[in-house]
């Protein structure tokens, strides 16, 4: 584990913060790959996907915490606490599935995964490219961002259901990211348009 301070923390949406972590020597990360966050030695930990464009100086995950009794426990409330200053330990970056730079991108996002697409979809932008993200559900987080990635020229979709509308461009690469259920149901998205779901890069966050 390496030790990261907190150089930022925003809030992006309803029991969402952004934490903006500083990049430890010879972290080579980018979109879409993630971190294990642990509370200390022997607290609880869990996987955060980054959604900052990049590693520079600093790298971002986007954290949800819950209410109610679960909340106090919660490592994303710890998270959410924690103040500019403040230390946690890191382990990373995981994962094969990131992107770099390397042409269009359609995003698929539920839940937490809004803040890989982001990410990705900035970056796509910032290169050159072509960026769509679909969000199923309502509210996402990171509004400002997503307003931006709009006036960018990129497509930002939030529904209430998949379909293959946006799968514009053969060849733009497709990401998905969600919970199972949600992954199941891209997957499908993606057969129905004549697609092999093999050749996306998908992440599953487990059940709901």
């Amino acid at each position: 584990m390496t030790e990261v301070t907190v150089e930022a923390v925003e809030s992006v949406g309803e029991q969402t913060v952004a934490l903006a972590l500083s990049t430890p020597d010879a972290f080579d990360a980018a979109p879409g790959q993630f971190v294990l966050v642990r509370k200390d030695a022997d607290g609880d930990a869990g996987y955060y996907t980054i959604s900052s464009p990049d590693v520079e100086g600093t790298f971002e995950i986007t954290v949800g915490y819950p209410e109610g009794e679960s909340a106090e426990e919660s490592l994303g409330t710890w998270l959410a606490d924690r103040a500019v200053g403040d230390t946690v330990d890191v382990e990373g970056p995981l994962g094969h599935v990131q992107y770099r730079g390397e042409g269009d991108v359609v995003v698929y996002a539920a839940g937490p995964g809004i803040g890989p697409a982001v990410g990705i979809a900035e970056r796509a932008i910032d290169a050159g490219n072509a960026a769509t993200v679909v969000y199923r559900g309502e509210n996402p987080p990171h509004e400002a961002r997503l307003a931006a990635l709009r006036e960018a020229g990129a497509t930002v979709a939030v529904v209430d259901a998949l379909d293959g509308e946006h799968l514009t461009g053969e060849t733009a690469n497709v990401y998905v990211f969600g919970f199972d259920e949600f992954v199941e149901e891209a997957k499908a998205v993606l057969e129905a348009d004549g697609r092999d779901p093999s050749e996306a890069a998908i992440e599953s966050f487990g059940p709901a």
